[in-house]
């Protein structure tokens, strides 16, 4: 219980840390990385279960940060990776990952793809080790050490 209370308290931190910052990340390289993201935590087990998608598709339109795009956009992206990764899930993890990748060159930018990948993936109550995976192989791609959140 004491992981969960440590995971909800920085996941609180992290969302607060992101509002301020939002602002500046309103491109489209941003909103297809955090896409991506999200698609690779609800396919973190290899698979999306209808639920799982409907519920992280409602993570994603009603979250705060993400409100600078538009739903319409941001559930159709969504859609588009999770539908990559529900056909092939080996080539739909590859080009998810590619796009979390093409923000390495913006850190702050990463960094709030990977800040998001933890709350969308902690937001059940369960950050599971599949999920926890999923995070750490965006890290990788963008250069991040996953030790920097505790991964």
């Amino acid at each position: 219980m004491a992981f969960w209370d440590q995971l909800k308290s920085k996941t609180a931190d992290m969302s607060s840390q992101l509002k301020t910052k939002t602002g500046q990340f309103k491109n489209k390289e941003f909103a297809n990385g955090t896409m991506a993201m999200c698609a690779l935590i609800a396919a973190a087990d290899g698979t999306i279960d209808p639920e799982e998608r409907r519920k992280t598709a409602a993570l994603i339109t009603s979250n705060d940060i993400l409100s600078i795009f538009p739903p319409s956009e941001l559930r159709d992206k969504f859609d588009w990776y999770c539908d990559k990764l529900a056909k092939d899930f080996d080539f739909g993890k590859v080009e998810a990952i590619a796009t979390v990748a093409k923000l390495k060159s913006k850190p702050d930018q990463a960094r709030a793809v990977i800040q998001i990948g933890i709350i969308i993936g902690g937001a059940d109550g369960n950050f599971d080790a599949h999920e926890r995976a999923a995070v750490k192989d965006a890290c990788f791609a963008v250069g991040i050490a996953p030790s920097e959140f505790d991964l």
